[in-house]
């Protein structure tokens, strides 16, 4: 089982914890981490952006990742919202299966 960390960026705290509960609370993902205090600079419309933003960090499997991006979509408040998926390609084998049990349950 392919397991991957989701990297998403969100325009505050609220944002990002309302999506966040809502991804693992759907089991599309075991967890979530919330990191505040990032600073972005960036390319948009044509000029250089600069803003505060949030960072989400999300562990699933691989399989669930189209319906994880769908799910962040749905209630993202940007046009173009960032979500990257990284492989995890090693850790803490009980962490691991962990990240697997949690999202396999209540699913068929």
């Amino acid at each position: 089982m392919e397991l991957v960390m989701v990297y998403i960026t969100t325009s505050s705290y609220s944002e990002a914890k309302s999506i966040g509960e809502a991804i693992v609370s759907e089991r599309l993902a075991a967890c979530v981490n919330i990191l505040e205090g990032m600073h972005a600079i960036y390319w948009w419309e044509e000029k250089i952006q600069k803003e505060q933003e949030v960072i989400i960090i999300a562990k699933t499997r691989k399989e669930l990742l189209s319906n994880l991006i769908e799910k962040v979509r749905s209630m993202h408040s940007y046009t173009c919202p960032c979500i990257l998926s990284l492989p995890i390609t090693g850790g803490y084998s009980p962490f691991l299966e962990w990240i697997s049990l949690e999202t396999l349950k209540g699913r068929h």
